[in-house]
This record gives C-alpha cells, sequence and structure tokens, in this order.
C-alpha cells in the first residue's frame, strides 16, 4: 500500500513484469513531451515515446523505454511498454550501429524510405544510448 509520499509503479512488457515497487517519482516521455509524475497526480493516460525513463525511489533508476502507453491514477501507475531495457542489458556499439543506419537512410531520403520507421528507429537508439551516457 503506498503511503502519500509514494505510489505503487507497475512496469509491464509482453514477455515479463519489468518492474514492480513503490516509487516517489517516474518520469518519461510521452507523445505530448516530457512527464514527471508524483503521487496525487491527476488521472490521466498517455502514448509513450522512446526516450529514458527514470525512476526516483530509495535510489533513482533509470531504463530505456520505447512505445506504449501509461495510466496513471493517484496511488498507482501502469506502464505497459513494447520494450524496456536496463543499462546493463543494453548493447551500446549495436546502438549506435542502429543510430547510424537511421541517420543515414534520413540524411539520403531515398524515395523508397519509410521516414516513420527511420525516425522511430532513431528515437529508439538514442533512448538507448542516452539510458547507458
Amino acid at each position: 500500500m503506498a503511503d502519500e509520499r509514494n505510489f505503487e509503479l507497475e512496469i509491464i512488457t509482453p514477455d515479463r513484469v519489468f518492474y514492480k515497487d513503490q516509487a516517489a517519482m517516474v518520469e518519461f516521455n510521452t507523445t505530448e513531451g516530457e512527464i514527471g509524475v508524483y503521487p496525487g497526480h491527476i488521472p490521466l493516460t498517455v502514448i509513450l515515446k522512446p526516450g529514458v525513463l527514470t525512476i526516483t525511489g530509495e535510489e533513482k533508476k533509470e531504463a530505456a523505454l520505447h512505445a506504449g502507453f501509461a495510466t496513471i491514477l493517484q496511488d498507482k501507475v501502469t506502464i505497459m511498454a513494447e520494450t524496456v531495457e536496463w543499462p546493463e542489458e543494453i548493447d551500446l556499439k549495436r546502438a549506435e550501429a542502429a543510430r547510424e543506419r537511421a541517420q543515414t537512410r534520413l540524411r539520403e531520403g531515398k524515395q523508397d524510405t519509410d521516414i516513420a520507421r527511420a525516425e522511430a528507429a532513431l528515437l529508439r537508439a538514442m533512448a538507448r544510448i542516452n539510458t547507458i551516457k
């Protein structure tokens, strides 16, 4: 049960419960911008955008968060995500290579390039890189 300084945070992916514990604050990117959630937040449902997820509790933790959505209640936040990765789960060389590929596709702007897909790949790669650095 959460006290007035904390809320329950649950982060779920298709293959695991990534995180389930009390938190004092959680920060992540949405399609409308960055959001920070404290206990007592107004109820809200948001669509996630790739970026760094920051969990503040007894200690601060960061992870790379990808597509999904979050439901926010006054005493609980549930994040349903496509993928979430702790820094130690990320291969930095692979993420940097993915960033380079996406940037090249966007820079070249070939007619058959799926721009939205290349932009999404770039955002995912940057989320991974920024989580490590």
